[in-house]
C-alpha cells in the first residue's frame, strides 16, 4: 500500500512521536503552520471515518484524548481544536484516517475554526433529510 501514514505507523518513514501504542500514533505535523500542530492515526489503515470499524475508532480517539489531556494537565495549553476531514469533497488530503490536535491558549490568535457562506436550506428541512 502506497499510504503515507501507513508508512509512518511502520517506521518506515521518520517522524517525531508525541504517543504511540499498540493501535494509535500521534506525531508532529510538518506543516509548520501552528506550535504543536499533531496528527493522530490508527495504524491499521482505514481511508476515513466511513470505513473504519468501531474499535479502531474508539482506541485512536483514546490516543487523541490522552494527548489532549497532556496538553492541558501538564504542558500549559487551555484547550484543544479537533479537526477532521471525511472523503475528498470535504477536503481530506491524506486517503487514511487522521484527527489533527491543535493546542490552543487563550489569545493564541489561531483561527482553527471554518468560515462558512450559509446555510441555503431551512434547518427544518435538512432535518427531515438526514434525521435517523
Amino acid at each position: 500500500m502506497d499510504c503515507i501514514f501507513c508508512k509512518i505507523a511502520a517506521g518506515e518513514l521518520p517522524s517525531k512521536k508525541v504517543y504511540e501504542d499498540g493501535d494509535a500514533l500521534v506525531f508532529m505535523d510538518i506543516a509548520g503552520d501552528v506550535d504543536g500542530h499533531m496528527v493522530a492515526i490508527p495504524k491499521r489503515h482505514a481511508e476515513n471515518i466511513l470505513d473504519c470499524d468501531k474499535d479502531a475508532l474508539c482506541k485512536v480517539m483514546h490516543a487523541v484524548k490522552t494527548v489532549a489531556e497532556h496538553l492541558v494537565k501538564r504542558c500549559g495549553y487551555d484547550g484543544v481544536n479537533l479537526l477532521n476531514a471525511n472523503g475528498t469533497s470535504a477536503g481530506q488530503s491524506v486517503p487514511h484516517l487522521h484527527f489533527h490536535i491543535i493546542p490552543r491558549k487563550s489569545g493564541d490568535g489561531v483561527n482553527a475554526w471554518p468560515s462558512f457562506g450559509g446555510a441555503t436550506s431551512s434547518i427544518d428541512d435538512v432535518w427531515k433529510k438526514i434525521k435517523l
